[in-house]
This record gives structure tokens, C-alpha cells and sequence, in this order.
């Protein structure tokens, strides 16, 4: 699984990249994010362990394997963390209200 993260991470999307450079600065507040991050059997796109709180990016292809999705994150909300989801044309179009809502589910 680590080295399909590694894999992940150089074939990151543009909204995966344009998500991490905001996400790093949140470490000048304590809160560490890290990226393609394995956690079991799943790679999540961003997850701050010491908070428990993963944020994936859905693409378009994410319409067609829901089932799949909700499997993942019910197996990773018992192992303790809260998943919040954001459309990559959030990332794009909407980079401010992605950050309150990462925020708030933060706090």
C-alpha cells in the first residue's frame, strides 16, 4: 500500500495539488496534513492524523463506484476518523468556502 501511495502522490491531480499547497500552511497552526496517506487497505488523499479528520477529492469517476466509496469511508470511520468530501470543481471554483468547511470539521 505504501508504494501505491508513493504512485499516488507523483500523479497527483491539478485540484489534488492546488488543495495540498493550501493544506501545508496549516501547519504553522499545529495541524499536520499529509498526503496519499495508506490507512489500511485505502490511500487517503488528505488526512491530518493527530486530528482524525481525512478529506478526500471525488472526480467524475467517483459517480460510478458510490457503493465503493461509502464501503471506504465506513471502514475508515471505524478506524476513528471523520471523512469529509469535496468535488474537485469545488477545489477549483470554491478554494474558500473548501477551506471553511475544512476548518469548521477541524474544530
Amino acid at each position: 500500500m505504501m508504494h501505491r501511495a508513493w504512485e499516488l502522490r507523483r500523479e497527483s491531480t491539478p485540484a489534488e495539488r492546488k488543495l495540498w499547497a493550501r493544506l501545508r500552511a496549516f501547519k504553522e497552526g499545529g495541524i499536520h496534513f499529509r498526503r496519499q496517506h495508506a490507512i489500511g487497505p485505502y490511500v487517503a488523499d488528505f488526512c491530518a492524523p493527530g486530528q482524525h479528520l481525512i478529506v478526500e477529492l471525488d472526480g467524475s469517476q467517483h459517480l460510478q463506484q458510490e457503493e465503493r466509496d461509502v464501503e471506504r469511508t465506513a471502514y475508515l470511520q471505524a478506524q476513528g476518523y471523520r471523512v469529509i468530501r469535496f468535488w474537485t470543481g469545488q477545489v477549483m471554483n470554491d478554494m474558500r468556502g473548501v477551506l471553511e468547511a475544512i476548518e469548521a470539521a477541524l474544530k
